[in-house]
């Protein structure tokens, strides 16, 4: 890959690295569901009046809308109401990898890679360890909570990559604009069940900079500019050499709540940190060439935000953070 298409990459993992710090921003100012519906509302419009829908059917458009899209962001964003740490939640929220490989191997049959079974199985450990760590905190079990929230945030998102597995459509950029169109609605609906039409009226009746902020980079740059940018990289380059810039994603996160909120993980988090980003990374893992059939040559599954993978014998890659 030339050098000018790594920093492309490195500058989407950027993006959507410090996403989480806009996130926390955003939090600030409006109730969680309120935030997510708002955001898919200016991902989804005016560009799905320009842009050309993908031609797969509405149930499956809806299906990613609604478990990529509103189900991932709405549990994530609880999760982060809820007290689960900034630099915590991008670490967390790559449980999608263990939840993708598994559900692949029992919707479509993708038989997953010993190194995808041993990096879901050292994910898992890493997991544990993140959720020892929170339970040794002063908050105590309670803490867990928001981490579990965090990790069905997860298999929301790895349901969503499977079904966008399936549908085989490569246009990615065109499934983020029209499947957004699905996400406001139920959103909002969630939020007026469980925050209260009050709740709901005064935070879209009063939005202040910190949601404008928040909105702003994170359909802007997160979904729109990060997504074009990952698209084109992804039409050039093989999967496989693009996709394991995201595994900086989570350290990014990670440091940067360090830095800008002084969030500081205890001992034992990081070192779940690790193990669960080593997990994800031995998951990337793929064969010499010309031991599967030519995977090693396009690096075997295609990514999980659009098009599919050209042999079931290959698992599910790692899906990009948006």
């Amino acid at each position: 890959m030339p050098r000018r298409d790594q920093l492309l990459a490195l500058l989407v993992a950027v993006v959507w690295g410090v996403n989480f710090l806009a996130i926390d921003l955003g939090l600030r100012d409006s109730p969680p569901l309120v935030l997510v519906a708002l955001r898919f509302v200016f991902v989804a419009f005016p560009l799905v009046l320009f842009v050309r829908r993908p031609n797969v059917p509405w149930r499956v458009i809806a299906a990613i809308g609604l478990f990529q899209s509103a189900g991932q962001f709405g549990l994530l964003f609880t999760a982060m109401h809820l007290g689960l740490p900034t630099g915590l939640a991008p670490v967390i929220l790559q449980s999608q990898m263990v939840f993708t490989i598994l559900i692949a191997a029992i919707a479509l049959r993708e038989r997953p890679t010993i190194a995808q079974l041993a990096g879901a199985a050292v994910g898992v450990l890493g997991l544990g360890i993140v959720g020892a760590g929170r339970a040794s905190g002063v908050e105590g079990a309670a803490a867990l909570v928001p981490l579990l929230v965090c990790v069905a945030a997860g298999l929301s998102w790895g349901i969503g990559n499977v079904v966008s597995r399936a549908a085989r459509q490569s246009d990615g950029f065109a499934m983020v604009v029209w499947s957004a169109v699905f996400v406001p609605v139920p959103v909002l609906l969630a939020s007026l069940a469980l925050d209260g039409p009050a709740a709901v009226g005064e935070a879209l009746g009063s939005i202040g900079w910190e949601t404008v902020a928040s909105l702003l980079y994170m359909s802007g740059l997160a979904s729109l500019v990060g997504y074009s940018i990952w698209n084109s990289l992804l039409a050039r380059h093989p999967a496989g050499l693009v996709s394991p810039f995201t595994l900086l994603i989570p350290p990014i996160g990670l440091g940067a709540a360090w830095l800008v909120l002084g969030e500081r993980p205890n001992a034992l988090e990081l070192a779940g940190c690790a193990v669960l980003v080593a997990g994800v990374a031995l998951g990337q893992l793929r064969r010499a060439p010309g031991r599967d059939g030519g995977a090693g040559r396009d690096g075997g599954a295609g990514p999980t935000t659009g098009g599919a993978p050209r042999s079931r014998r290959s698992g599910p890659a790692v899906a990009p953070m948006r």
